[in-house]
């Protein structure tokens, strides 16, 4: 079984990893582990502490004001390694006990891109997502998404099948993108695939922002498909976003980051319970990367997944609460999908989340003829195309809104209460706090920006 062990070695070699002073490398954090096969080709990354700010707090709880910290005493390493499955409960009880700086196993899972169930065809064109997300006002007000960098992870982008698609320039940042160990190309070079069509639907609300290249998906397991990476990659890569973020001056930093991918099932994942488990688990070091990273500053949003009751994915393999680790984390914005008549699509997952129960949060557009990058007459479709069509929005709004004047939290709550409700009851499993409403948010905006002249 693939797993990623933290340890707490020596401050000099966690300076070393986490400051990029030295060079520090798997073996010199973890060499020598009993009964692991150590990924040497894996760089060690570093996961910050958790502090409640409230003194007393729960600091696993990820439901409380939370900081992190990366300071050499307190953070910790996390390595990537292979267990035997005919030992993996024996070891990684055993670890802990025999070296005193592992701190805890956790399972690595695989994850995999969410594209639709089902055959139908589009329902209208990505110039009616333009239409429904108001972006002739969004531009009007300033809000393009110019100088925004926009992450995303997944399968790599092809700048140039985007530009043709759209019929205009786009602009992709060698310079900031990264690529997971043993995944060879350039930024914005990538074969077309799902990553190209996120990467288009970013830029429907978005056209003049910034994308950050970041093939995670491209990361092959042994038997693995064409479009899955393991858990470990996308942590190396929320490792090096931090560095994107905090490279910016303050008073103008601002990073969105566009997850269409998730984990599918159980069988790559410790039970609920597990101190190793994913799913359900805010001590995962990767659900405390993306905490840290969002409180840091970024704009994270993920797919809800496409496990809904009236038409789930084939892997989804979850018996119930579908959504699951990150995707389902309380300081990133969950996006279920409606289709360009407002209505939900069947594949949309719906809550409770795991590791906050109201999830998804809102619902963004899918499932409309876009980018063809899957063929000229396949929609841009699952929750996959909903998340970036919502992450363009947010880097639209970032455009005059960094995160010092308005911060992820302080956004994701506006985007919360500006949302188009589709129930009688206020908040449901459905539709979260409602579809995404530009009107409502540009409102919003000005009342804030009145408040603060």
């Amino acid at each position: 079984m693939r797993v990623l062990i933290q340890l707490r070695p020596s401050p000099d070699l966690v300076a070393a990893v986490a400051g990029r002073t030295a060079t520090a490398t798997a073996a010199d954090v973890a060499d020598g582990l009993p009964g692991v096969v150590l990924d040497r080709s894996y760089g060690p990354v570093a996961v910050p502490r958790p502090m409640p700010a409230v003194p007393g707090g729960d600091p696993l709880s990820l439901n409380q004001p939370l900081a992190f910290s990366m300071a050499p005493h307190e953070a910790s390493v996390v390595v990537r390694g292979e267990i035997g499955d005919d030992e993996i409960s024996t070891r990684v009880s055993l670890l802990p006990a025999t070296r005193r700086d592992v701190v805890a196993v956790y399972a690595d899972p695989v994850i995999e891109s969410t594209p639709t169930c089902g055959g139908d065809g589009p329902v209208g064109d990505w110039h009616d997502v333009e239409r429904l997300l108001r972006v002739t006002d969004l531009a009007a007000e300033g809000l393009d998404g110019s100088g925004v960098p926009l992450a995303i992870t997944d399968t790599g982008i092809n700048a140039g099948h985007v530009s043709a698609a759209l019929g205009r320039a786009v602009t992709v940042d060698r310079e900031r993108s990264w690529n997971p160990a043993g995944v060879s190309g350039r930024a914005g070079e990538f074969a077309v695939d799902h990553g190209t069509m996120c990467a288009f639907d970013t830029l429907v609300a978005a056209p003049k922002a910034s994308l950050v290249d970041l093939p995670v998906l491209l990361s092959r397991r042994s038997g693995g498909t064409t479009m899955d990476g393991l858990l470990s990659d996308a942590l190396a890569a929320y490792a090096h976003l931090r560095t994107v973020l905090e490279a910016q001056p303050a008073a103008s930093r601002s990073l969105v980051i566009s997850n269409s991918w998730g984990s599918f099932s159980p069988r790559w994942d410790f039970p609920p319970g597990h101190p190793g488990n994913y799913s359900d688990n805010p001590a995962h070091p990767f659900n405390l990367i993306v905490g840290s990273l969002a409180e840091a500053g970024a704009d994270i949003l993920f797919a809800a997944g496409n496990c809904g009751r009236q038409c789930p994915d084939s892997r989804c393999a979850y018996p119930d609460r579908s959504i699951v680790g990150a995707n389902s984390h309380p300081r990133v914005l969950s996006i279920g999908g409606v289709d360009t008549k407002g209505e939900r699509v069947g594949y949309s997952s719906q809550g409770p989340g795991r590791l906050a129960p109201r999830k998804p949060d809102l619902c963004s557009y899918t499932h409309f003829a876009g980018s063809g990058a899957f063929g000229a007459d396949e929609p841009d479709s699952g929750t996959s195309a909903a998340c970036p069509v919502a992450a363009g929005l947010v880097a639209a709004v970032r455009t005059r809104w960094p995160s010092a004047a308005l911060s992820p939290a302080q956004l994701r709550t506006l985007l919360r209460r500006t949302a188009d409700d589709r129930s009688d009851v206020g908040y449901d499993y459905d539709y979260g706090y409602g579809v995404v409403d530009v009107a409502g948010i540009l409102a919003a905006l000005r009342r804030r920006a009145a408040r603060a002249a």
